[in-house]
Order: C-alpha cells, then sequence, then structure tokens
C-alpha cells in the first residue's frame, strides 16, 4: 500500500501564554528543551473570549525570534473583522505564517460570539484578507464535538473549514486511535486530503485529566478510566503507567501513517520528552 504522507512526520507542541515571571521563566526552559527536537511549530493558545490575547501575541514574537515557526491561535469569540484584521497585520509584520483558527469557547456569562460564528467564517476571512501569507490549521474532533448534534453534523461543519481554505487540522486530544483511524478514512472517502494530526495529551494526574476532559469532550475509555481510578493518589504510578499508555497510542499512529504528532504539554516538556524517547522518534534535523 502506498503511504499516505510520504514527507517525514512531523512534530509540533502546544504551549498556553504564562501569567507570572516564574511562569515565563518556566515556559522558557521548556521551549529550549522542545526546541532541540526541531519541531513544525510551537502553538500559543488564549484564554476564553480572548482574555489573554496579548500575552498569547508577545509569547509568540519570543518563540519566532528564536528560530522556530510560532502558530497563535485564533478565535471567533470576541472577535470583530476589525480586530482580526489587525492581529492579522500586526503577525505579518512579525513574520508569522502559520495560525491555528478555531470557533473558541464562551466565557461564562458571554452571550454572543462576536462577528464570527463558527471557524469555518474565520478561515475565511483570514483568507480573502491575507490570500496565502497563513499557512491555517483548524481544530478536528474524531470522537465529535461536544456541541455537536451527531457525529454527521460534525464532520460537515469540518469540511466546511477545510473547503474555506484549512491547510491542514489538528484533532482533539483522545486515548481511542480507532477512533482516529475512522475519521481520517471517512475525510479520504470525502475528498478531504490535508493532514489530520492526531493531538497528544501526556497522561501526568488522574483529576486534571479527568476536568480536562469534561470540558472538552474527549472519552477516557472504561479501562482506562477505572485503572486510573485504581491507582488513586500514586501520582509516580499513574505517570508510569500514563507513559507506557500514551506511547502505545503514539507508536500505533505513526505505524498507521499519522503525518505526525501535536502535544498538548501544559507548559511541561518531562511528560512530552519522555513518550518520545519511549518512541524513539526523532525527526530530521
Amino acid at each position: 500500500m502506498k503511504p499516505r504522507y510520504t514527507h517525514p512526520k512531523v512534530l509540533s507542541f502546544e504551549f498556553y501564554p504564562p501569567k507570572t515571571e516564574e511562569g515565563a521563566a518556566n515556559l522558557k526552559v521548556v521551549h529550549e528543551k522542545l526546541a532541540r527536537l526541531n519541531p513544525g511549530f510551537f502553538s500559543v493558545t488564549f484564554g476564553a473570549g480572548g482574555s489573554t490575547r496579548e500575552k498569547t501575541f508577545d509569547t509568540v514574537v519570543e518563540i519566532q525570534a528564536k528560530g522556530i515557526a510560532a502558530a497563535p491561535h485564533l478565535s471567533c469569540v470576541a472577535s470583530t473583522k476589525d480586530n482580526i484584521r489587525t492581529i492579522l497585520t500586526d503577525y505579518q509584520s512579525k513574520g508569522i505564517s502559520k495560525i491555528v483558527a478555531l470557533r473558541g469557547d464562551l466565557p461564562s456569562g458571554m452571550l454572543s460570539a462576536g462577528e464570527f460564528r463558527y471557524a469555518n467564517e474565520l478561515v475565511e476571512f483570514i483568507r480573502k484578507e491575507t490570500g496565502d501569507t497563513f499557512e491555517i490549521h483548524v481544530a478536528a474532533y474524531p470522537e465529535v464535538h461536544p456541541q455537536a448534534l451527531n457525529a454527521d453534523v460534525d464532520f460537515v461543519n469540518f469540511k466546511r473549514k477545510v473547503d474555506a481554505g484549512a491547510n491542514a487540522a489538528i484533532t482533539q486530544y483522545f486515548y481511542n486511535a480507532e477512533a482516529y483511524f475512522y475519521f481520517r478514512d471517512r475525510c479520504e472517502q470525502n475528498g478531504i486530503d490535508v493532514p489530520i494530526v492526531p493531538g497528544i495529551m501526556p497522561i501526568t494526574q488522574y483529576s486534571q485529566l479527568f476536568r480536562f476532559s469534561e470540558m472538552c469532550g474527549a472519552d477516557i475509555p472504561r479501562w482506562l478510566r477505572k485503572r486510573l481510578e485504581c491507582l488513586g493518589d500514586d501520582r509516580a504510578s499513574i505517570q508510569a503507567f500514563g507513559l507506557d499508555v500514551v506511547t502505545e497510542l503514539c507508536q500505533k499512529l505513526l505505524e498507521q501513517d499519522a503525518p505526525g504528532l501535536h502535544f498538548y504539554t501544559m507548559n511541561q516538556s518531562g511528560p512530552t520528552l519522555a513518550i518520545l524517547e519511549n518512541l524513539k522518534f526523532w525527526p530530521q534535523p
């Protein structure tokens, strides 16, 4: 069988903007360690409603200045055409060429998303304003977006983003590889040929993982949940078990021709580096 992706596998890593000087110092160390792996890019998030947008900008510019591409998140929520236009111009002036375009989550108490309702509208606007200046990444949900009516509606929404001009997709994290393979196959069957990059969340503690998964709709398989519950507060055992589980997941994804891996680092390098060490997966310099 001809492989789907003939180019080298690509790593990418996600950070969130630090809120304190201590956090900024920590992120600098984390960035330096992960930068040695020569990733395709670092992405940088922002809070609900764009609440950390200025810090996102500063973090992205700092990362970009160190020689590896940075990809800021842009969200529909609380955005207008004017402020998105300004942000795009500012990023262009700093040499930023990658964007992660998202719908985003409404913060508590906010009733209106803004001028953009859905991510495909944001992608379309970026293309209209800047042409092919930016490489646009969008979100994909192999286990279905938590607010979607059903899987078919969710898939149609994803296709709209690609048709609007997205270059690639990064998935929500998952622990069931078959969900990714099914989603990818469905994309191919429907003429969607952009890379679908698996999002990877290292497992370091159960309570945090459970909380995140409840918010974003990621499924923790019953066998995994029960095993983590049995480990209780034994953090060392949870980390060792989680390392084995996520390494096996990544190995399966790479063997079945995933185009790369995108790690949700939580501004830590240790868990991600441990997984990559297990995989012996080092991109070409």
